[in-house]
């Protein structure tokens, strides 16, 4: 049986949907104005394979995570750029998709723009104000009354006293209690705006999701994730907008996935200590980055390093080996097995971790088990098992000669496949010639490049360190 810990209740809770067979899973975005970070990576990646796991379970999952392409942010870099904020958001989001692609990040069912549900981010603000939980202020700003709502810091465990006396407090003169948030701004000059109640203005970051969610997902489901940073103040707001309406519970399962760091801080824009996935993979390989997202636990810190990136490449340089070395060559690029749940016993260990609150470090130990045993008995059985499994996390899927020759950004220009053949040709022919001088030298000119020649009876392969 799935088990879920829900950061609400800061506990492991047996997953009960409130739909049989059904998973309705919602996951807060990206702010789109500048390139994704790895903290974003981790984030697509965590709840992707969420995802996949959900519906190897055998649900149908109906996954919505949204895009965020209106906010301060936007505004902000929009007009550093002297541009229209629609043309800098569009730019981001295709490069987000790109990012996410790269890193095998399947689609969402549904994923929707704020600045498409500003109709709907009305309507909840009206039965906010109606129902007492809101009310405008002098300047035009909406803002939620938090004293109003009874369990407001119910998911950061925090008291209204506690949480008035911390830093993230905004301080605002419009406002009844330093705590209360903004559900609509006022139009300012230079910004867009949209017809309201109020008048012109834009909605709130916070609002945007309740709108969103509702929409797609109803009043109340199953699992709301998203990084940690968003527990206070985005998704306890959320919690408020939501239920201040709807008067009942609006998630049953909270999940946030942990920090990415660098040198003990949290990676964030903010810092300045990021690195863009577009940098990381002109280094690195995109599984070699996702591999080295999913053999972390999610809720557990990510430290971010190139040892720690260097060591998962050579980790899952050793997995697509055996991968080569014991699946049939008519079978390595494509054939996968139909798992015995039941009977297998690596099998077992695998769904017994998954069902673990996703615990993928323990299934990626499953998969380093059952490459041992290919290497050990031989038996392409193992190895076909190891591709079957490996997919469910999104891994070991291209054909192992293709992962293991490919090339990153940064190695473009050094050696292409091409010259590498080539230069295996010359080497065999000195080879033939007793020439050994002129064929070791080959050898070392391909491994001072990083390529590893490998010498067996069917002839010489080769792929890149």
């Amino acid at each position: 049986m799935l088990k879920i810990y829900d950061t609400l209740t800061r506990s492991k809770r047996e997953f009960i949907p409130l739909i049989p067979g059904e998973v309705r899973m919602y996951v807060c975005g990206m702010t789109v104005y500048d390139h994704c970070h790895l903290g974003h990576a981790r984030v697509l990646v965590v709840f992707d394979s969420v995802m996949r796991w959900l519906q190897t379970l055998g649900y149908k999952v109906t996954y919505v995570r949204n895009i965020t392409d209106i906010d301060d942010k936007i505004i902000r870099r929009a007009l550093e750029n002297q541009e229209h904020f629609g043309a800098l958001t569009a730019r981001y989001i295709q490069a987000m998709e790109e990012d996410a692609t790269a890193l095998g990040v399947i689609n969402p069912s549904f994923e929707p723009r704020a600045t498409e549900y500003i109709d709907s981010m009305i309507a909840m603000i009206e039965s906010l104000l109606d129902k007492g939980l809101a009310y405008v202020a002098s300047n035009g700003d909406v803002f939620y009354d938090v004293r109003r709502f009874p369990n407001y810091g119910k998911l950061s465990g925090k008291s209204l006293d506690d949480l008035r006396a911390g830093e993230r407090v905004e301080i605002d003169t419009n406002k009844r209690d330093p705590l209360d948030f903004v559900l609509w701004k006022a139009a300012k000059p230079d910004e867009p705006s949209w017809d309201s109640p109020w008048g012109k203005g834009r909605p709130g970051w916070h609002i945007e999701c309740s709108a969103m969610s509702g929409h797609y997902l109803g009043e109340q489901f199953d699992i709301h994730g998203g990084g940690q940073d968003l527990q206070f103040p985005h998704h306890e707001n959320e919690i408020a907008q939501s239920e201040g309406v709807h008067g009942h519970t609006h998630v049953n399962y909270w999940m946030h996935n942990g920090f990415v760091r660098v040198d003990n801080e949290k990676m964030s824009k903010s810092l300045g200590n990021f690195f863009t996935v577009r940098e990381v993979l002109v280094r690195y390989q995109p599984e070699v980055v996702r591999f080295f997202i999913v053999r972390a636990h999610y809720r557990s810190p990510l430290n971010y390093s190139d040892a720690h990136l260097n060591d998962a490449r050579s980790a899952l340089e050793r997995l697509y080996t055996v991968l080569k070395n014991h699946a049939p060559s008519h079978e390595s690029d494509a054939a996968t097995v139909t798992i015995d749940w039941k009977n297998d016993a690596y099998a077992q260990r695998f769904i017994l971790a998954m069902n673990d609150d996703f615990n993928t470090p323990e299934a990626v130990a499953v998969l380093f088990d059952l490459a041992s045993e290919a290497n050990r008995t031989g038996d392409a059985r193992y190895a076909r098992l190891l591709k079957s499994l490996g997919g469910i996390l999104g891994l070991l899927q291209q054909s192992p000669q293709h992962y293991l020759q490919q090339q990153v950004q940064q190695q473009d220009g050094l050696y292409s496949a091409e010259e590498i053949e080539n230069m295996i040709q010359q080497r065999l022919q000195a080879r033939k010639e007793k020439n050994f001088t002129q064929a070791d030298a080959l050898r070392q000119q391909l491994a001072e490049a990083g390529i590893v020649l490998e010498d067996s009876p069917q002839g010489t392969t080769w792929r890149r360190q």
